[in-house]
């Protein structure tokens, strides 16, 4: 079964965006692998000069989305068992962990919101889970959802071709990806690391490996320091004792 994506949002004409080019284009349009559809909420004010927010409740800058709007809305889509996202400055991160774990599923409805944000109430009532792709604010969650989708998207079998190219990526493991290098072997002074060009490839695996740990203690040490912590805890040796240098 094909990974069906539905979006509320109220700007429909943002879409496919990204999501509609390369590999992941492919799949949507030709092999059918996932769908993608958006829903107008616009469509469901019952003003009659379309308006879908009003003030906020005790005051304040700006205008926030209605609960009854963004009900009738998304109660026009069949849910199927499907999650339901609603981009958030304040939602849990986005991780790699809840991707693989909605890729698996029949597909995602996503909210991408304007304004101020969305009534709480309709949060609550239809039961959102609020998603941020990382600690900055958007003019709206369109953006976002395609992030959400393709990450998704990606995971499903079939749309990338080879499977075994996931395995090492960022985050997959709590590690970042090793750097990567292609020709020319020489590119302003610089050359492709010896290693690569060895044929030895237990060697390679090893220092791509070691790659991946020094990168991830400079650059995200949040993740590093998870990793070691659950590393300890299933009581393997520290990552820090015979590493690289």
């Amino acid at each position: 079964m094909a990974f069906d994506c539905t979006v509320l949002t109220m700007f429909p004409e943002a879409f496919p965006g990204p999501l509609g080019v390369s590999l992941i284009g492919t799949a949507w349009r030709e092999a059918a692998l996932w769908s993608l559809e958006t829903v107008d909420i616009r469509g469901f004010s019952k003003d009659k000069r379309g308006f879908l927010d009003d003030t906020p409740a005790g005051g304040g800058p700006g205008q926030v989305m209605r609960a009854d709007v963004i009900a009738s809305a998304l109660d026009s889509v069949e849910r199927r068992e499907r999650p339901l996202l609603y981009m958030s400055a304040r939602g849990r991160p986005l991780t790699q962990a809840l991707v693989r774990k909605w890729a698996s599923g029949p597909g995602l409805i996503v909210l991408a919101g304007r304004f101020e944000g969305v009534d709480q109430r309709v949060l609550d009532a239809r039961g959102f889970i609020e998603v941020s792709v990382g600690d900055a604010v958007l003019a709206g969650g369109e953006a976002a959802a395609m992030v959400a989708i393709e990450a998704c998207v990606r995971l499903v079998p079939g749309v990338l071709g080879q499977a075994e190219s996931l395995s090492e990526e960022s985050f997959e493991d709590g590690l970042l990806e090793h750097p990567q290098y292609t020709r020319p072997r020489t590119f302003e002074g610089v050359d492709i690391p010896e290693i690569l060009l060895s044929g030895h490839h237990a060697e390679i695996r090893k220092w791509r490996q070691a790659m991946r740990e020094e990168t991830t203690r400079e650059r995200r040490p949040d993740l590093w320091a998870a990793r070691t912590a659950n590393q300890q805890a299933k009581g393997a040796p520290d990552p820090k004792k015979g590493q690289a240098q």
